[in-house]
């Protein structure tokens, strides 16, 4: 079997369960990821490789997402490490992270400091220093398996992150020892805010893959995550500093009236590429 023919054939495979578009791309990621060919090589395939072709078209024919079969995800032109401990880093997630870098860059905030809570892989962070070096960025997270994909990005991708576990739904995370005597420029967050009942009309490789621990809410108290995290800002923001979310486009318009509700200031609910309200901007 050559690499053109394992392509192929996992094309081939892979539009029983996805689009012609979609099956190829996949496929073509895999592969490539995969065998560091590409997908027109001849090279031929040794008995392992094939072996490794065979376990990695099952796990996709399972509807596992291709990104933890490659045990990798693109994310802003990085490759991130992910694996089922982690969400798998999203196009709307980039374009938060595009909007932090142009306000760092806009409002000129030297030597800028950023903590993402809920950090998952480390993609905001890292990303946010990979790209703009004077930023002194933190991420937390209460994930021990979270925190080790976020520590394996950061030294892979060369960048300076501290990584800490906490846990944003208990008060104590103010006076965490790590961050205790800092005051934040930006404070952003991609926290869970799907409600349980959504889960009926998830996808397959969402609900059975990605972890729930950073997916779900309690149907009768979405808010919990944005809430918690407004008081934690007002202890930990500079004066002027700036706080970002990422948001269901189902309920922004009340993560918007609660941070009205608790003083915020300037802000900003816009819709990511596909015209839906996914991400907010703040002041307090």
């Amino acid at each position: 079997m050559t690499i053109n023919t394992a392509y192929t054939t996992l094309l081939h495979s892979l539009s029983s369960i996805y689009d012609e578009n979609e099956a190829a791309n996949i496929a073509q990621f895999v592969i490539e990821d995969v065998f560091f060919e590409k997908i027109i090589s001849k090279k031929i395939l040794s008995e392992e490789n094939i072996l490794l072709f065979e376990n990695k078209k099952k796990r996709l024919l399972s509807h596992e997402p291709w990104q933890y079969v490659v045990g990798k995800g693109d994310f802003y032109g990085l490759k991130f490490e992910v694996n089922s401990s982690v969400l798998i880093p999203r196009a709307e997630t980039e374009e938060l992270v595009y909007w932090i870098l142009e306000t760092i860059k806009k409002e000129k905030i030297a030597s800028p400091s950023l903590l993402d809570i809920g950090t998952g892989s480390g993609c905001i962070p890292i990303t946010c220093q990979s790209k703009n070096n004077s930023i002194s960025a933190f991420g937390m997270d209460v994930s021990e398996g979270a925190l080790i994909v976020a520590n394996q990005n950061n030294q892979s991708l060369n960048t300076k992150v501290i990584f800490l576990k906490d846990d944003i739904l208990n008060a104590q995370s103010i006076d965490n020892e790590i961050i205790a005597n800092i005051e934040f420029d930006v404070i952003v967050s991609n926290p869970p805010y799907i409600p349980h009942l959504e889960k009926a009309v998830m996808g397959k490789n969402v609900l059975d893959f990605e972890p729930h621990l950073a997916l779900f809410v309690e149907n009768d108290d979405a808010l919990i995550f944005y809430e918690k995290i407004a008081f934690f800002v007002q202890k930990k923001l500079k004066k002027g500093g700036f706080l970002f979310y990422e948001c269901n486009e189902f309920n922004a318009k009340d993560v918007v009236q609660m941070l009205k509700n608790q003083g915020f200031k300037d802000i900003i609910l816009q819709k990511d590429m596909s015209g839906k309200e996914r991400m907010i901007r703040c002041i307090f």
